[in-house]
């Protein structure tokens, strides 16, 4: 097994997704382009680590987005939306693909539950509440949010 791999067909990959616990998923133009999969988990950003803001965007061009999820050793019947990264150009259907992944990675580990923690303001409660996440584990200047499956993973065409 290679620290770095890259899958392009996710049901061609289904093993190697099930076992791996860290990855990157890229999609451009509103497909997806693979998944890259990591030896450790995504644990901080450059927008955490300097004051960029909400309106950060990674350099380059075309629509692009990247989304870092985790699988965390104590949790593995959870996944971890850790980050999503786009490029200035990213079109809202490149987005959607990337979370349509995100849901089918979920499918193969047979996980039960997606987390995130909604550090961006731009995503409102109600926005997040259309695409299947609810508010989870309140905390004081966290936005927790969760989006069950328990078995009952949903159908994209």
């Amino acid at each position: 097994m290679s620290w770095f791999e890259t899958i392009a067909d996710l049901d061609a990959g289904t093993e190697t997704l099930r076992r791996r616990r860290y990855g990157v998923i890229e999609t451009e133009a509103g497909a997806l382009r693979a998944v890259h999969l990591r030896p450790w988990p995504k644990l901080l950003s450059l927008r955490e680590v300097l004051p960029l803001g909400d309106r950060y965007h990674a350099t380059g061009e075309g629509d692009r987005c990247w989304l870092y999820y985790n699988q965390p050793r104590g949790h593995s019947k959870f996944l971890a939306l850790k980050y999503v990264v786009t490029t200035p150009d990213a079109k809202y259907a490149t987005f959607r693909a990337a979370l349509k992944a995100l849901d089918r990675v979920a499918e193969i580990k047979r996980s039960d539950a997606l987390l995130c923690d909604a550090a961006n303001r731009r995503l409102s409660d109600r926005f997040l509440q259309r695409m299947g996440w609810e508010a989870h584990a309140p905390q004081w200047g966290r936005r927790n949010f969760i989006r069950r499956f328990y078995g009952d993973y949903p159908v994209h065409g």
